[in-house]
């Protein structure tokens, strides 16, 4: 039977530490906090999990974190607001370019996409 938390089926066979981070928003830091306020042991496979543990870790990140689809839609907010005021993040943000000042005249295919070839100038004969 597989544990649902927050709209995610965890990964039955592994460690309860690593498995939570299947969920956006919790890290391996996070999730160790998750499992120490639940008096889970770290190490205890998700398959050994009780379902009143279950429940337990589901309340705790219902109640104290926004993860998933709340916090992805206010990332997005947060851009959003970022390229209406026009400041220098939300321009890079709408033309496609790395907005934590990484260089761009080398690197940054990950934000500009493929590589767009652009053709040589024919020399113009007299």
């Amino acid at each position: 039977m597989a544990i649902r938390i927050v709209g995610v089926d965890l990964p039955q066979n592994k460690r309860g530490e690593v498995a939570l981070t299947c969920i956006y928003g919790i890290g391996r830091s996070l999730a160790g906090k998750i499992l120490t306020e639940a008096n889970i042991d770290k190490n205890i496979k998700i398959k050994e999990w009780t379902d009143s543990q279950a429940a337990l870790v589901r309340e705790i990140i219902s109640r104290d974190f926004k993860v998933e689809g709340d916090l992805r839609s206010e990332i997005q907010l947060n851009i959003k607001r970022l390229m209406d005021i026009g400041c220098y993040r939300g321009i890079r943000h709408r033309i496609g370019l790395p907005v934590r000042g990484q260089g761009t005249k080398n690197n940054a295919r990950t934000r500009k996409g493929r590589r767009k070839t652009v053709a040589n100038k024919k020399k113009v004969a007299k």
